[in-house]
């Protein structure tokens, strides 16, 4: 099943009050905007200005459709989550032979794997929810995941500028090795 992030599902969904799936107005809204006074001219022109812009997203759609890519939840797994779980998220049978070897309990890896499922599920269905609204779940999980790790990886940056300014070691926002603060001021305490 091939679901699209297609401009006019989502036009649809944001205008589904006052308007038709094919664009036009529903006569429930333009009662409505004549009871709040509007004329007949002026509801003609809003009405017509939403088609127009419905009958370009459903151009675009067919001439420019916008890039959906499919993803699963084991997409969003991290490498450890990967050595660990099957993309339905139960464990995987090396995995479990290596726990138990460490002395990790039945039930313990019972609950990782009781979790990790229940995970995909609900990726599963979010991204259902959400690709009937013309949305792509996976693609905002992973937008959000790489931002997090970009302003990370700024946040470092900044905290070496800090250290490099003579910022004191407990006003950083990052832990910090206090060896490599006093390294960089010089300090070498051994």
């Amino acid at each position: 099943m091939e679901l699209r992030m297609t401009r006019v599902k989502r036009w649809i969904n944001m205008n589904k009050k006052e308007f038709n799936a094919d664009g036009t107005l529903k006569e429930e809204a333009k009662i409505q905007l004549l009871a709040e006074g509007l004329s007949d001219a002026a509801i003609d022109d809003y009405a017509a200005g939403l088609k127009s812009q419905y009958e370009e997203w459903k151009r675009l759609d067919e001439t420019d459709p916008e890039p959906w890519i499919e993803y699963t939840a084991e997409d969003l797994f991290s490498q450890e989550e990967r050595k660990k779980f099957n993309p339905d998220g139960t464990l995987k049978p090396e995995y479990v032979e290596y726990a138990r070897s460490i002395g990790l309990g039945e039930g313990y890896l019972k609950q990782l794997e009781f979790k990790k499922k229940l995970d995909v599920e609900n990726f599963n269905r979010m991204s259902e929810t959400w690709a009937a609204r013309g949305m792509n779940f996976g693609e905002y999980q992973m937008r959000s995941r790489l931002s997090a790790i970009e302003s990370y990886a700024q946040r470092q940056e900044q905290v070496q500028q800090d250290i490099r300014n003579g910022e004191d070691l407990d006003s950083l926002p990052l832990s910090v090795d206090p060896d490599d603060y006093y390294q960089q001021h010089g300090y070498n305490p051994g």
